[in-house]
């Protein structure tokens, strides 16, 4: 297999997203996450090398190496003496999950016992509050592994859903290879839930937001006020709500961290918010888990043969007589750089199509007279394709009157004789009726513009056919 593999991901649901059937016939379901990272920051204390200096009231802070921040413990400090349990009196009888940093847990029984008691959902949120981009795939797991171990040690359970944040690459990959996570949230990708694939394990991903996020309130371009949080929030409501409406429920996520948003001058904005929200009918507030647990019950992994990660005996096997006996497109595609977003009709049309435009004009005139002639003699002599055959017969040019039969015979030996190529016409497009009335029309053309016009029709054959193939 050639090495030009794109492994992202840049179609997901094409606009055809499944219809999430949220509980109640909910026209959105409404998903609020709580952060809590405080105690599990960046410290000398905790072993780290630095100070924090991300998310807090002093933006752009810069990392003090070897010292303790004063002033930015205090700062997360705050989220955990005050801004939690601002927070908590607000939700607690919503369904919250709350993303735990291991070691942030472990330093906040009083405030897992809040939880608990307000029967929000506990997900994991690594082992510490940290960068990992920069960590060996073995170390960032044995982080995985202990942060699961001491999660389980301090809520009684093991975590179902798992977010790092501060991820690598690799994050996302070893959170399915746990085996453990009913949904991993290390994404922004998409307003639904979708399937992964990592080796033999589907894992579900329940995509998290940057934007309906109180940490633009620590960001250079981000919110100054909580009216700027209230009308965003709002807004992102009203456009997901209103296409749950239209028959296209979505999901929206909300980001709190008790530090920012637990401060009183912008906690006020997110009680007006979700009062707005909570004003409207069908609105299904929901953990993560719950709507992961109701997406894999509605809509379970389903796998394909994907065409990026065929060889290529497969691939041109697969494709080889999707443009008229030329299996050279197919083997041309191969050698692009495929990914994800060709494992459809539509990519596969894409490649092929691309392999074709840009062959010499001999190559394409090749696959022009390829094609046989409509209802001609290699029709009667049943020498078509198994496409072809089909094709033909969608629009009953398998059974024409001796007279239809005299008139296809004359226009196509007509055509051929100006043109040297057969008439080509996708006729799955067609009726016989606007079949005839084509190819009277066509025949008048001069060359070039006949040859551009043969060239789009066979691109519109193969993307039916691929069409069919794929069953979309």
């Amino acid at each position: 297999m050639p090495l030009s593999r794109y492994p992202r991901d840049m179609t997901g649901y094409a606009g055809q997203e499944p219809v999430a059937n949220w509980p109640n016939r909910a026209k959105i379901a409404v998903q609020i996450v709580v952060n809590y990272e405080e105690g599990g920051e960046n410290n000398v204390l905790h072993g780290d090398a630095a100070s924090e200096a991300f998310l807090s009231e002093i933006v752009g802070a810069a990392a003090w190496p070897g010292q303790r921040h004063w002033n930015m413990e205090s700062i997360y400090e705050y989220g955990a003496r005050a801004g939690f349990w601002r927070l908590h009196r607000l939700l607690k009888d919503l369904p919250v999950t709350v993303y735990g940093v291991a070691t942030a847990l472990a330093r906040a029984p009083h405030q897992v016992a809040a939880m608990k008691n307000a029967g929000w959902e506990i997900a994991s949120h690594g082992l510490k509050w940290i960068e990992y981009k920069d960590f060996s795939e073995a170390d960032e797991r044995a982080h995985m592994v202990e942060a699961i171990a001491l999660h389980t040690e301090v809520v009684g359970a093991r975590p179902r859903g798992w977010y790092t944040g501060r991820c690598s690459g690799n994050t996302v990959r070893l959170a399915a290879e746990e085996g453990g996570f009913a949904y991993v949230a290390d994404s922004y990708a998409d307003d639904l839930p979708y399937w992964s694939e990592f080796g033999r394990r589907d894992q579900l991903i329940v995509p998290y937001t940057l934007d309906c996020n109180d940490m633009r309130f620590a960001t250079p371009q981000g919110f100054n006020s909580g009216d700027q949080f209230e009308a965003y929030l709002k807004d992102s409501f009203d456009v997901l709500y209103a296409e749950g409406v239209a028959g296209a429920p979505k999901m929206l996520s909300i980001g709190l961290h008790c530090r920012l948003v637990g401060r009183p001058g912008r906690v006020a904005a997110l009680r007006r918010a979700l009062d707005h929200m909570a004003a409207h009918e069908g609105v299904w507030f929901a953990t993560r888990l719950e709507i992961a647990e109701h997406w894999a019950a509605q809509h379970p992994a389903r796998r394909i043969r994907r065409p990026s990660q065929m060889k290529r005996e497969e691939f041109v096997s697969a494709f080889g007589g999707i443009f008229e006996h030329s299996p050279w497109i197919a083997e041309g595609a191969f050698d692009l750089e495929l990914g994800p977003t060709h494992d459809t009709a539509t990519g596969v049309h894409s490649v092929l199509s691309r392999v074709f435009r840009s062959a010499t004009e001999e190559q394409r005139l090749g696959v022009l007279t390829a094609h046989p002639d409509l209802a001609g003699k290699l029709a009667e002599a049943k020498r078509l394709t198994a496409e072809s055959t089909a094709e033909q017969a969608s629009v009953g040019l398998d059974a024409l009157t001796d007279e239809e039969r005299a008139s296809f015979t004359r226009l196509n030996d007509a055509y051929v004789a100006k043109f040297g190529f057969p008439f080509i016409i996708a006729v799955r497009d067609n009726t016989k009726a606007s079949i005839m009335m084509a190819f009277e029309a066509r025949i008048e053309n001069d060359r070039d513009t006949e040859f551009a016009t043969a060239c789009r029709q066979v691109e519109r054959i193969a993307e039916l056919r691929l069409i069919e193939k794929f069953g979309a």
